[in-house]
């Protein structure tokens, strides 16, 4: 028992080198994520209903970056472990199917933010009240936002790669400019200020498109410049190993599918909640993800670190290490969560601050999920790094059977249930099907017992 005790946590070095990852990749997002609340401030003093379009047509958005993001986790994962290996050749070729799949989502793309996007934004809002006057402004959003899909697709699979190299402090970099100039823009185009025309929302979507070809050009200049591991000549492309395509794809398949699942259920509940009132309700619960996503910033860095840290001992074939080092990781995620829930907590204070002008209604409900949505973070905390865990190792299955598995036949019957059988507001509506989660926990336990993970992957 004194064993089990004093391996528990791993020495101060170890954590020193997760947070070298972790900490830059978090101060990233948390730059993006005050800049999106500072947009989500400008735009709520356009009222309700302009910041419900903005923000509806940012969840169809949502849907995209998680696809991109799928298909980088799935490189990633190999990524990680020819690092270890020091195989250039198969660093490359998971950067090449990286920009590769993102590609299959630009005609998906294409048909939601120019072709249908009405029909689509429409599914978001089934029984709102308000629901014609928000997809006006929903509409005009997205339309522009076409233009800055293809440019995150590139930038997306360009700093993924250099984050599992553990080379973070240029994506950070990159991240601070790109969203300085989001938010000089959005201050120059959403009101009309020093002589620009008042665009309202496009203008919102406009600034967002000039801060995606901003990030763009930073991205591909670093690549030029340091020639990173994983870069390959643009004639080369096309030029892939079928074999480890092949394996990479069927890993990543299961990434994909979890990931999709999880996106379509958040989509799911959320046009659930949307019809639990008017344009408060939508603006309410929207802009309370964007406070939250001050601390939801953890999850980006304890997976991150995870993959680098773990996939990289893998790859080096130390396999007795790799055990021990994926329990101090479970157990330096508790302590970051309940760290991290304290400061959940506290960003209760930027409500009324940031959000002021909105109506009262939608203040409640905001300040009401930021609270609930802290108290979660121990159990989201804690299963992100088992999924991270389980993927270092190529373990997809891990979050396509069990994940996907309780969210398709537990969380979404759950949600339609309460939604169309009682009248609870939207706040109980998400913490009672979030509970799922604390089961996903104890899942993923046993499921990580059975070492599936436990693998290199570059032998080929």
């Amino acid at each position: 028992m004194a064993i089990e005790k004093r391996n528990l946590f791993g020495p101060w070095k170890f954590y020193r080198g997760a947070l070298a990852v972790a900490v830059p990749i978090m101060l990233q997002q948390m730059i993006q994520s005050l800049v999106s609340l500072i947009d989500n401030f400008m735009v709520s003093g356009l009222g309700d209903i302009s910041m419900s379009g903005v923000n509806v047509a940012g969840q169809m958005m949502f849907v995209f970056m998680v696809f991109i993001n799928a298909t980088c986790m799935s490189g990633g994962i190999f990524m990680t472990q020819f690092f270890g290996a020091q195989d250039a050749d198969g660093m490359g070729q998971a950067f090449r199917f990286k920009l590769l799949a993102g590609l299959a989502a630009f005609l998906p793309y294409l048909l939601v933010t120019v072709v249908f996007p009405r029909q689509v934004l429409s599914l978001m809002l089934i029984g709102n009240t308000q629901a014609e006057l928000i997809l006006d402004e929903a509409v005009r959003y997205i339309r522009v936002m076409f233009f800055g899909g293809l440019p995150m697709m590139v930038s997306m699979s360009i700093a993924s790669s250099l984050r599992d190299l553990g080379q973070v402090r240029q994506p950070l970099v990159v991240t601070v400019i790109a969203t300085l100039t989001n938010t000089v823009f959005n201050w120059l185009m959403i009101y009309g200020n020093l002589g620009f025309p008042r665009l309202g929302v496009r203008g919102a979507a406009l600034a967002t498109v000039i801060a995606r070809l901003v990030e763009l050009a930073l991205f591909i200049a670093i690549y030029i410049r340091t020639k990173p591991a994983f870069a390959v000549r643009a004639a080369s492309l096309l030029k892939i190993d079928g074999p480890l395509f092949r394996r990479i794809l069927k890993k990543g398949a299961l990434v994909l599918f979890c990931e999709m699942v999880w996106v379509m259920s958040e989509t799911v509940t959320t046009a659930l909640y949307n019809g639990r009132g008017g344009a408060d309700v939508v603006s309410g619960m929207a802009s309370s993800f964007a406070i939250a996503n001050l601390y939801f910033v953890a999850f980006g860095g304890v997976y991150t670190a995870t993959g680098v840290l773990l996939g990289k001992t893998l790859g080096e074939g130390k396999l007795e290490r790799a055990r021990r080092e994926k329990t101090w990781l479970l157990s330096g995620a508790v302590i970051f969560g309940i760290v991290m829930t304290g400061f959940g907590m506290a960003t209760t204070l930027l409500v009324p601050v940031v959000f002021g002008r909105l109506s009262e209604s939608a203040i409640a409900i905001c300040r009401q999920m930021v609270m609930t949505m802290s108290l979660f973070m121990v159990p989201w905390l804690y299963m992100n790094t088992q999924q991270a865990i389980a993927r270092a190792g190529g373990d997809t299955a891990m979050g396509a059977y069990t994940d996907a598995g309780l969210t398709l036949f537990v969380m979404i019957p759950m949600v339609f249930a309460l939604a169309l059988f009682t009248d609870v507001g939207p706040v109980v509506l998400y913490c009672g099907v979030k509970l799922v989660d604390v089961i996903k926990v104890v899942v993923f336990h046993f499921w990580l017992k059975k070492e599936r993970w436990l693998r290199n992957l570059t032998n080929r």
